[in-house]
């Protein structure tokens, strides 16, 4: 979260209070996130057996498109691959369509390595304003309360690292990776900017993510000219050159020193960075806070299409506030 200058004294501070301006296009846009034919259209009937292939092997059944709306009603219905497979059976049977419904082992060994259709970059085309934030997501086994309270030793991984890339200008997840644990966010930042598809001009990321590996790839990957706004430390210290040359991060710690860090964070827009926490929290509000997966290959086909998911909620439709108070 941005720094809390105020922290102690803040139970005495008035909240904000918003008023949303389009709540009948919103309202719409959240039934219309529940509605099957907003998830399975009449491209993905069409399209659902796999094209035959000319080379040696075992004949696919179902198309990669097939496999992704299975897991996608999964994902969106909460409900793990058997159950996934009732709704669509009665689905397409109301719909007097006649294809067969993928079973759960198959719906399990296709998510492998799963090839998601390619889909472009929905709103406007203008420079992307990224922010970039991770959290942890749950996976099975022991927990690490049982690990500290009982001394048990936890067999396998307990968690995944899901670190994700937000356009602040149309709300849209433009970027998005699964790790383990081990990974830190600097180390995974190379694969986010790998998928960026356009120009970017503001980045914004919080303090783990300061130091010179960050900076020296930001201004190889996305040049000079972006704006970089990541907090430097309490105890962070100008640079020898800063004041023939100052850089950037230069700048951002005279600035913490003269007008303090909240001042700071006003002035350079640092505060937005909680709408990717707030993405956070939506993702795990509407996918889960854990992974249904077992293997890391799966959970990563999983992540990708809760990343999906929550984009075409984002295209339904989203809600415009005005401050009241």
């Amino acid at each position: 979260m941005p720094h809390k200058f105020n922290a102690d004294r803040r139970h005495k501070i008035a909240k904000q209070q918003y008023r949303v301006t389009n709540w009948a296009a919103y309202n719409e846009s959240l039934r219309q996130r529940g509605d099957l034919t907003i998830w399975m259209s009449d491209e993905v009937c069409r399209l659902w057996s796999a094209p035959r292939r000319r080379s040696r092997g075992g004949q696919q059944k179902y198309s990669d498109l097939a496999i992704t709306l299975c897991l996608t009603l999964g994902i969106v219905y909460k409900q793990p691959l058997r159950q996934t497979q009732g709704p669509l059976r009665s689905a397409a049977e109301l719909m007097g369509l006649e294809i067969s419904v993928p079973d759960f082992s198959t719906l399990s060994r296709r998510s492998k390595g799963l090839a998601l259709p390619a889909k472009c970059r929905s709103g406007s085309r203008d420079p992307v304003h990224l922010v970039v934030d991770s959290t942890g997501l749950k996976i099975f086994g022991e927990g690490e309360w049982l690990e500290e309270k009982h001394n048990t030793k936890a067999k396998r991984k307990r968690w995944r690292k899901l670190h994700l890339g937000l356009d602040l200008t149309t709300g849209e997840i433009v970027c998005a990776d699964l790790t383990t644990d081990d990974v830190g966010d600097p180390s995974a930042l190379p694969r986010l900017l790998d998928q960026i598809d356009g120009t970017v001009a503001k980045f914004m990321a919080d303090g783990a993510y300061d130091g010179a590996p960050t900076r020296h790839l930001l201004a190889a990957r996305l040049g000079e000219v972006v704006e970089v706004i990541i907090p430097p430390p309490k105890n962070a210290v100008a640079s020898r050159q800063s004041v023939l040359d100052a850089s950037v991060r230069d700048r951002h710690i005279a600035g913490i020193e003269t007008c303090g860090r909240l001042a700071w964070q006003k002035s350079t827009g640092y505060n937005q960075r909680s709408r990717v926490e707030t993405q956070m929290g939506r993702w795990k509000a509407v996918n889960g806070p854990k992974l249904k997966a077992r293997k890391f290959e799966n959970q990563k086909t999983e992540a990708n299409i809760g990343v999906r998911v929550l984009n075409r909620m984002t295209e339904l439709g989203r809600p415009e506030f005005k401050r009241v108070a």
